[in-house]
């Protein structure tokens, strides 16, 4: 599975965005899509993944209620909807694909996009 993630950009706090990320390749639309994110100086840290299906998500105590992702199997798109973003989500996002839907940190056949940068200013 290939993953191609755009969207990033900079915004002021309380702002929001939305991030994209594009699957490609055999049975893409069979896989949980998510996200996780780096901070400079930081732990890579798990943020929202949602099942292939789209009836399922989970997120992060940080970004629940703030942050949704949603999916368009037609596209085999996953989207991340950022809204009242804080200086603190500033980070590197990269777009995962899992066999499986879970929140684990590490998982052996994980497949990674390249990140795409967000930056919240105070």
């Amino acid at each position: 599975v290939q993953l191609q993630a755009s969207g990033g950009g900079s915004v002021q706090a309380g702002g929001s965005l939305r991030l994209s990320c594009v699957a490609s390749g055999p049975d893409a639309r069979a896989y949980a899509l998510g996200w996780f994110r780096q901070a400079p100086n930081k732990e890579r840290e798990f943020v929202a993944t949602i099942a292939w299906s789209g009836d399922l998500a989970y997120y992060s105590d940080s970004v629940q209620g703030r942050f949704t992702i949603s999916r368009d199997n037609a596209r085999n798109t996953a989207y991340l909807q950022m809204n009242n973003l804080k200086p603190e989500d500033t980070a590197l996002y990269y777009c995962i694909a899992d066999g499986e839907l879970t929140t684990a940190q590490y998982m052996g056949d994980r497949y990674w996009g390249q990140g795409t940068l967000v930056t919240v200013s105070s």
